[in-house]
């Protein structure tokens, strides 16, 4: 009898450590994302919701209202799954089914790629308004708005989420227990020439819209002499560059990183844990909304005023 429970005793621990080995991040990787998801969740969730009843007050909708619109719904998507990925962080052992982690796991790409999107989107038009192209350009009527981000998500809805839902995962035998390590998809030549595809994509993208604005920057600066500080054009154009901060601060680490990753990733497996940690990065942009919402509060505006006297008087 003592030699069964002994026995059965021998048995659990060997289970319980088995399990608990399966999860592939060490405490320092696990507090980096659990971190990460919570900063974005509630400063995400602050900022959603606050933007929302902004939304709700205006009469008008412009380009960059329709953009704003895009943005708290694709935000709100990915915020709803956090929870999720902060109980299996925080338990290190994933209850959900296996299918609901395929899920979970491709909302954190997709809202980035909707996101980057969206925001060069709204950066294209906001230049072509600033060199006067606004006559040129049809999509600043509200049905052109509205018909331009219906097809977006009709695409995204209809192609994007069927083809993740069928093939995301697919190649290889993961633990149920386990959850966004789908590092094995990456074996096939097909997956990583999409991957270098879309890194080079955002990589000169990026750049091209850092360029562009710098140029725009300049360009308003030598128009405005010494005074551009005071103009709100000037401050106009400094608003964008929060929309390219996010991209290089957000999003293009990630990418930096995934081509050397997938490059190693049969030769190291804490690579797969360092992959994560960037890709939590992502959620990040969540926050974008909410420094929209302060930088037009009262308070925002009075200390952006004093450092223009100050600057103005220097």
């Amino acid at each position: 009898m003592y030699k069964e429970d002994f026995r059965n005793m021998i048995e659990e621990n060997r289970n319980s450590s088995d399990s608990s080995s399966a999860f592939a991040y060490n405490t320092t990787v696990n507090a980096i994302l659990i971190t990460a998801y919570s900063v974005a969740f509630a400063g995400g969730g602050i900022g959603s919701i606050t933007m929302s009843f902004v939304l709700v007050k205006m009469n008008t909708l412009s380009i960059t209202t329709t953009a704003i619109i895009n943005l708290v719904v694709v935000h709100s998507l990915l915020l709803f799954t956090v929870p999720f990925r902060l109980h299996y962080y925080v338990s290190k052992k994933w209850v959900f089914r296996m299918s609901f982690c395929k899920m979970v796991s491709a909302m954190v790409h997709i809202h980035m790629y909707l996101t980057f999107l969206f925001y060069v989107i709204t950066l294209v038009i906001r230049w072509l308004i600033f060199f006067q192209w606004k006559i040129k350009v049809e999509f600043y009527r509200k049905l052109h708005a509205i018909a331009a981000s219906a097809a977006v998500w009709a695409f995204v809805m209809v192609f994007v989420v069927p083809v993740l839902y069928f093939e995301y995962g697919r190649s290889g035998d993961y633990d149920n227990t386990t959850c966004f390590m789908f590092q094995k998809e990456l074996k096939q030549e097909s997956v990583k020439g999409l991957n270098y595809t879309i890194i080079v994509i955002v990589a000169l993208i990026t750049c091209v819209l850092l360029g562009m604005q710098i140029f725009i920057l300049v360009k308003v600066s030598r128009k405005l002499s010494t005074s551009f500080w005071s103009h709100q054009e000037f401050w106009a154009q400094v608003k964008n560059l929060i929309f390219i901060c996010v991209i290089i601060i957000c999003f293009l680490p990630y990418h930096v990183f995934r081509a050397y990753y997938i490059q190693h990733v049969s030769a190291y497996d804490q690579l797969e844990c360092y992959n994560e940690v960037f890709l939590s990065l992502t959620s990040l942009s969540c926050l974008d909304l909410l420094s929209f919402v302060l930088s037009g509060s009262r308070l925002f505006k009075q200390m952006v005023g004093t450092l223009r006297s100050r600057l103005s008087c220097c």
